[in-house]
């Protein structure tokens, strides 16, 4: 079995960043995404990339980061009692896209590669990562097409492979105190390595050069649909829930505070607007009712 190739994981990151960035400000054709790069005091550090008020983009951020360090926090060592006493390497990509438009959803992408070393043992080390949407206002084009790409990119490695990352996803992305999904899923998957380091690898690359091809016909599908103050308003209801999600579930969001990460590079997947009505609920039979009474459903999208 291979050993694993940090270096090379590191360089299709960045590349995959890049390509990423290009495609995203081609399909807004205004907005450009601003670079900060920055160093964190604990070790490692990133380069974090943001378009905002573009004429599609709202707000969307696509950062790449690698921190390293001595030690990991407690969160992390407490369901993983191996991994104490290791060093360790975190590195990845992760974005957030929030269109203006309410009829473009908002997407969501991670790859990411994880390894602890200590001296005279074996290395711990996995992939993870996926992608997911979350429509406004869905429609059944959308969703197959999104899970269309996502089978495309699991099915050289296995048949069983899309199925039960798409499980995985519906699972993962769920709001427990409100026991309602985020969208309507993709693919997720966490702690891979059974396939040793090329398989493995492979199938990271596979899921994370699917992201834009499953994206861009999206948002430009839908970019210039008309919309009012109704749309607009239910858009922010909506990115409430976004925001409940990430701070309170999400792993990469918890682990990259908790480890002393980069607080703004961490946070810029939050949405430039939102509110939180209380108790707010969908006129029955209207187009927003639709959306809690079909799509956020779990459905098998590509036989429905």
């Amino acid at each position: 079995m291979s050993a694993p190739n940090i270096e090379a994981v590191k360089e299709y990151l960045l590349g995959l960043q890049d390509s990423i960035c290009d495609a995203l400000e081609k399909v807004d054709g205004e907005g450009t995404f601003f670079q900060d790069e920055w160093q964190r005091e604990k070790g490692g550090g990133g380069r974090t990339r943001v378009l905002a008020e573009g004429a599609v983009i709202e707000k969307g951020g696509v950062n790449f980061s690698h921190v390293f360090g001595d030690k990991l926090p407690g969160s992390a060592t407490a369901h993983r009692p191996e991994l104490a006493g290791r060093n360790f390497q975190a590195m990845g990509v992760s974005l957030v896209i929030h269109p203006r438009n309410p009829y473009i959803p908002t997407s969501h992408a991670n790859v990411r590669f994880f390894i602890a070393e200590k001296e005279g043992e074996d290395p711990v080390w996995w992939f993870g990562g996926g992608f997911d949407l979350t429509p406004y206002y869905g429609n059944d084009e959308d969703c197959q097409f999104w899970h269309q790409k996502a089978k495309d990119a699991c099915d050289p490695f296995g048949e069983d492979i899309y199925p039960h990352f798409k499980k995985w996803c519906d699972e993962y992305f769920h709001l427990k105190h409100r026991d309602e999904p985020r969208g309507v899923g993709g693919l997720f998957f966490d702690d891979l390595n059974e396939y040793g380091f090329d398989t493995s690898f492979a199938l990271m690359q596979s899921i994370g050069n699917a992201y834009i091809d499953a994206y861009a016909p999206i948002i430009e599908r839908n970019k210039d649909r008309e919309y009012g103050e109704r749309q607009r308003d239910f858009q922010l209801h909506r990115r409430g829930r976004y925001v409940e999600f990430n701070l309170v579930y999400d792993r990469g969001t918890l682990f990259g505070l908790q480890s002393g990460g980069r607080t703004e590079s961490i946070l810029m997947s939050l949405p430039p607007e939102v509110r939180w009505g209380y108790d707010w609920k969908p006129e029955p039979g209207s187009e927003e009712a639709i959306l809690y009474d079909r799509y956020l459903k779990p459905h098998d999208w590509l036989n429905i």
